[in-house]
């Protein structure tokens, strides 16, 4: 039963996040929205455990792990996004760079002082089991490894605290990428282009955003543009300005392509159909 709602509740963030993209014009609208649906499906969740329970120790471990924290990660990862940028004082400018650095250098000093350097992370990070059982089932939680005092407030049916750190490790690595993108400043696109004239306006981009993505990572991947030492975040630049299209987060939008439960390179796969039948057409 538990099985089954924790797959029921990942394909329903697969299916909010493939129709939900960071378009910079939409930003607030849908972070909001991405907010709601999460808070939601975990108060859902959460009903479902209490009532039902795990069958075995591998099911809960599993749950908090991996299912929860994926819900609640990204849970505060688009409170935090609609929160800044609720919070941005304009549109762009020295003040809208200035709003996103300040946010990116909170987000450094909370990864120094909650995780770096520390055992659990290093455990989550390097994909290490032995303490599973430890961190990942329910009434482990000791006081005396110094926990933070919020323990003492959470719901100790539905939390082991551990998964809580591993839903906040998900949140900044993905808000980490999204103020990464967020700060690039006209000088990069300068040098891009630095006639400024990138574009013709019969010139544009007529497929999906995903698909301009998922090309701009294959590239990457394949090194085909300066030998493999241009960046994602400057090929990525270089084909907004081409095509004078906002892409929004590529990485988050790129980290929801390996969740596909069909074919991961679904545009790349079809522009090489499309190629072959051209190439028959021209024999």
């Amino acid at each position: 039963m538990i099985r089954s709602t924790c797959e029921n509740a990942l394909q329903v963030i697969r299916k909010a996040e493939k129709e939900f993209s960071l378009d910079p014009e939409q930003i607030i609208e849908k972070s909001y929205h991405m907010t709601t649906v999460l808070r939601n499906l975990l108060s859902t969740v959460k009903k479902n455990v209490l009532e039902t329970g795990f069958s075995d120790e591998n099911e809960e471990i599993n749950f908090f792990k991996t299912v929860k924290p994926q819900i609640l990660g990204k849970l505060i990862y688009y409170n935090k996004v609609f929160r800044i940028e609720t919070s941005c004082p304009i549109v762009r400018g020295k003040m809208h760079h200035k709003h996103f650095s300040n946010e990116l250098n909170l987000l450094k000093q909370e990864f120094k002082e909650q995780f770096y350097n520390t055992d659990f992370y290093r455990y989550y990070r390097t994909g290490r089991t032995e303490w599973d059982q430890h961190f990942f089932c329910l009434g482990k939680i000791d006081i005396h490894e110094g926990v933070n005092s919020f323990v003492f407030e959470i719901d100790t049916q539905f939390s082991t605290y551990y998964d809580y750190k591993v839903s906040r490790i998900i949140a900044n690595e993905l808000l980490y990428n999204y103020l990464l993108s967020k700060i690039e400043d006209e000088k990069e696109q300068t040098m891009i282009f630095p006639d400024g004239n990138s574009s013709s306006r019969d010139f544009f981009w007529t497929d999906s955003k995903n698909a301009l993505i998922e090309l701009i990572y294959a590239l990457h991947a394949s090194g085909s543009i300066s030998n493999g030492k241009a960046g994602i975040r400057k090929i990525s630049m270089a084909f907004q300005m081409l095509f004078k299209i906002q892409l929004g987060d590529v990485h988050h939008a790129f980290h929801r392509m390996k969740d596909r439960s069909d074919s991961k390179s679904i545009f790349l796969d079809q522009l090489s159909s499309s190629l072959k039948q051209h190439m028959d057409k021209e024999m």
